[in-house]
């Protein structure tokens, strides 16, 4: 049996899930490097990546959950990943410190799983099951 490559779409929702988790990654080791080493302060802490780790998620969630709820009609994986994405764009308006890391972990982990529930649902849609 050949087994067909992943959709675009399928693709954008796994990129998503992996800048999430780079970005959790980011945001704690952000916390140990400055707060125990001292070091990296102006480049981890800038605000400038933040923003633009902000933008990146908007615009992947955006293609590919809008485009896996145009086909699966579930609106669970849009819900739960515009939670995540309001708790990041929370998370620009506080100082940088355990505050902002909290609000953005819980940020990506919320918008990592509505692309795990977007993958599950266009998978079940596609293969006639729920």
């Amino acid at each position: 049996m050949r087994m067909e490559p992943p959709s675009i779409r399928a693709r954008l929702d796994r990129a998503g899930m992996v800048i999430s988790g780079l970005c959790a990654l980011h945001c704690v080791a952000s916390i140990v490097l400055v707060s125990v080493l001292g070091l990296g302060g102006q480049f981890l802490l800038a605000p400038a990546i933040h923003r633009v780790g902000l933008v990146l998620a908007l615009l992947i969630a955006a293609v590919a959950i809008g485009w896996g709820a145009l086909r699966h009609r579930k609106p669970a994986p849009f819900v739960v990943a515009m939670m995540g994405l309001t708790f990041m764009g929370g998370a620009l308006a506080v100082p940088h410190g355990a505050e902002e890391a909290l609000l953005t972990i819980i940020g990506v982990a919320l918008v990592s799983l509505g692309h795990i529930l977007n993958l599950r649902h266009t998978h079940g849609a596609l293969s006639g099951g729920a």
